[in-house]
């Protein structure tokens, strides 16, 4: 039972994984919103945000500013050695938490269409431009649950049938 609850803990807390990035847009008003979960959230830029790690999943984002272009995309994802050495070594199902996380820097170019990431303040910046259909992915997920009204609670019923 106590190693139940040792390995249940541990999972616990290697799933909470998460990492700090800060975001940046030259644009005036320059803001993102980046779809997780399900929902959307909107930041104004410059912006520091802390994100979870994550296996399988992405981060599809719309970057804006005013009289720009909107950009959408999928934020680059780097691959986290250190948590995958710890997860082998103390509990190996972690790894569909938390092999990849956000970078620590990102920065949205509109006028060229490219999202900008480095890993320290004084790396150089590596350019990515947004496939097409990472973009099409990410319009999809942002505008429409954008344009959801909030979820109302269908009421219960108790019984039986």
């Amino acid at each position: 039972m106590k190693k139940i609850l040792a390995l249940s803990a541990c999972a616990l807390a290697l799933s909470g994984c998460s990492a700090m990035t800060t975001m940046s847009n030259s644009a005036p008003k320059g803001a993102v919103s980046i779809y997780q979960r399900q929902q959307v959230t909107t930041l104004e830029l410059p912006k520091s945000e802390t994100y979870p790690t994550t296996s399988f999943g992405n981060y599809e984002f719309k970057a804006t500013g005013d009289g720009k272009q909107p950009l959408y995309g999928l934020l680059p994802l780097k691959f986290n050695g250190g948590y995958v050495a710890a997860d082998i070594l103390f509990f190996a199902p972690a790894l569909f938490f938390n092999l990849r996380e956000v970078y620590p820097f990102y920065d949205f170019d509109l006028d060229r269409g490219i999202i900008r990431y480095r890993v320290k303040d004084s790396d150089n910046w590596t350019e990515y431009k947004p496939t097409l259909l990472e973009a099409e992915r990410a319009r999809s997920h942002i505008d429409f649950a954008a344009s959801q009204p909030a979820a109302v609670a269908a009421p219960v019923k108790a019984g039986s049938n």
